[in-house]
């Protein structure tokens, strides 16, 4: 029997549980997709309710191989757990600033792409990122963005730009904005035109310039909770996590959500093999299992997360492709970055 060891609360809203697959309509066959291995565990790391119900069951029924399954609440956690020595995890799902971090301290091993046939189903926009040039320690497993949520009631158009968030003409809106400076700089420089990795000094000061034109009585910084100041009417725009500006629009019809067409700031997390790990091959299979067209259907279903599986998205329910906070369309997804810069750990 899988061993599955539960928390109730998340450090990171972006992470909250949203729905089920249920909710969605999903219904699934397991096809044969993924790779068969002898042996008789895996033990996988990963974060609370960030897997369907029965993603490892089904696992164990195809493979034979029993996954015990444990949880870690945040990127700091699962990098002081493994820091010294791995204590046993032959798979881990750290976030892509934490994969940076984690190769940078030796503690991944590189992959063989040629055992996990299923990376054909990955989006080819995933396979090149700048924390993981040619995917050479990762593989994405869910992803997301963040985004302006805003009350349609309280606009008269819809913000198409990172200048109606931060350089809006009548000015009278109030706004939240993340309380984390650097991503709030980064998205100013996008806004701009330039690169959110460029830190240089004349972009960090237009940036600063461009972020004090507004009236400092309709700002607030938000500490991740820009969706709830939405809902109860504080703010009428807000810079959030697209999850969490889901959840909102779950529970109001009048809030909505839009990723800029000049792009935003993209997250990920990953799958990766730490150093030390004891079931290698059967880690393989789990990867394999886990980008298969069927597991990644159902655990984008369950999480609502957007999934970059591009055999998975034709068995989900138009109310998941079609959802504006859970894929963005082409254009801002193609003009998104993620964070990089390894003088840092933060976004």
């Amino acid at each position: 029997m899988t061993t599955l060891r539960t928390v109730t609360a998340v450090s990171l809203a972006r992470r909250r549980f949203l729905a089920g697959a249920s909710a969605l309509g999903l219904s699934l066959k397991w096809g044969q997709g993924a790779a068969q291995a002898t042996g008789e565990q895996v033990n996988v790391y990963n974060w609370p309710d960030y897997a369907a119900p029965n993603t490892m069951e089904d696992f164990q029924r195809i493979s034979g191989i029993e996954a015990h399954y444990e949880v870690f609440t945040d990127d700091d956690e699962l990098f002081a757990r493994l820091r010294g020595s791995n204590p046993g995890f032959d798979l881990i799902v750290p976030g892509n600033a934490n994969v940076e971090r984690m190769v940078d301290a030796g503690m991944l091993m590189p992959l063989e792409h040629a055992r996990i046939a299923n990376i054909i189903n990955l989006d080819p926009f995933f396979l090149d990122p700048p924390f993981d040039p040619g995917r050479q320690f990762s593989l994405p497993y869910l992803w997301g963005s963040i985004g302006i949520g805003y009350r349609k009631s309280a606009l008269r158009y819809v913000p198409r730009s990172w200048k109606d968030l931060f350089d809006e003409s009548d000015r009278h809106h109030r706004i939240a904005l993340l309380r984390e400076p650097l991503i709030v700089r980064r998205l100013a420089i996008k806004a701009l035109g330039g690169s959110l990795n460029d830190l240089s000094e004349p972009n960090l000061a237009a940036a600063e310039r461009l972020l004090t034109r507004r009236d400092p009585g309709s700002v607030i910084f938000a500490p991740d909770n820009g969706q709830d100041l939405l809902l109860s009417g504080e703010v009428d725009m807000a810079m959030e996590w697209n999850t969490d500006i889901m959840r909102a629009m779950d529970a109001d019809d009048d809030i909505a959500f839009v990723l800029p067409e000049e792009g935003g700031l993209l997250w990920e997390d990953a799958l990766c093999i730490p150093n030390g790990a004891p079931n290698i091959d059967n880690a393989y299979a789990l990867i394999n299992f886990l980008l298969s067209a069927e597991a990644g259907a159902a655990i984008a279903a369950y999480t609502r997360y957007a999934t970059p599986n591009r055999a998975a998205l034709s068995l989900l329910d138009p109310s998941y492709t079609t959802h504006p906070a859970i894929l963005p369309t082409p254009t801002a997804r193609q003009n998104s970055q993620y964070p990089t810069g390894r003088t840092t750990t933060s976004f």
